[in-house]
């Protein structure tokens, strides 16, 4: 069974991917939408953070964890993978390789929140690849609180101003490729791409998973695999906000759990 988590809901766009990947196995998803934003957090509250959520994807039974969060995994990979006996996945590895791939001019933005890029995560990890590689890094705080209040219409004139100023490094570095750092942020890449027109966007998400994907057997076609959704905190607009990231009506019943138990 696997296991995917994030600070929010921002994980679904994982959590999507592996589903088209790996159509036939069990998910378990978790979205600490109590606690949502990890990104403004101390590091020591991330790792604490991280660890409940492990301890709960494990009491459900899960044998691998995507930690589909660009928080966690750029502050707490270490810790969690330290914790438990089960492969962990976090979003820095996979973005970063497919950003030097698709990159023409070896001039590469990041954008993530700001405990992300305080980490230097992504910058070392390109640096460690490609060390002539030029990266450019900017914390993008509003936008997580952006996407989980709904403001994701690619002409939304609030998030268009965001991103204006947000970008405006990105743009000016020249930055041919730009790695999204938050699994929240490719709701936004329609915004974000009339921002940056012609620049190569990488979903962090999307790339895990296929990380992911490559450590899993392949399913069968006869086998169908079910997905739990729990969440901390409010569940009544989780249908709609899951609709959203997943891109597709969510009939499933949504489960919250008290995570500070864990």
């Amino acid at each position: 069974m696997i296991g995917i988590f994030d600070s929010g809901l921002g994980g679904l766009t994982a959590l999507r991917e592996t589903a088209r990947l790996l159509p036939g196995r069990d998910i378990v998803y978790f979205g600490d939408t109590g606690r949502v934003p990890y990104g403004t957090r101390s590091p020591e509250t991330i790792v604490h953070y991280a660890l409940q959520d492990m301890r709960f994807l494990c009491t459900e039974g899960v044998d691998i964890v995507l930690a589909a969060c660009g928080t966690v995994s750029s502050t707490a990979l270490c810790a969690i993978r330290g914790g438990f006996d089960l492969p962990v996945i976090g979003v820095v590895e996979g973005a970063v390789q497919a950003a030097l791939r698709a990159t023409k001019n070896g001039r590469i933005g990041v954008i993530a929140t700001g405990a992300t890029i305080s980490s230097g995560a992504f910058a070392h990890a390109i640096a460690e690849l490609s060390p002539r590689a030029a990266v450019t890094s900017v914390a993008c705080p509003m936008l997580v609180p952006l996407v989980e209040n709904g403001y994701i219409a690619d002409d939304n004139p609030v998030t268009a101003l965001v991103l204006a100023d947000y970008l405006e490094p990105i743009r000016a570095a020249g930055c041919d490729t730009l790695i999204l750092g938050c699994t929240h942020f490719p709701i936004l890449t329609g915004a974000i791409a009339r921002a940056l027109p012609g620049v190569t966007l990488i979903n962090s998400g999307a790339e895990a998973a296929k990380l992911l994907a490559a450590q899993v057997p392949p399913t069968q076609p006869d086998e169908t695999g079910q997905i739990r959704y729990y969440v901390s905190d409010s569940v009544p607009g989780f249908a709609r906000l899951a609709s959203i990231f997943l891109g597709e009506p969510v009939e499933t019943e949504v489960t919250r759990v008290e995570i500070e138990r864990y």
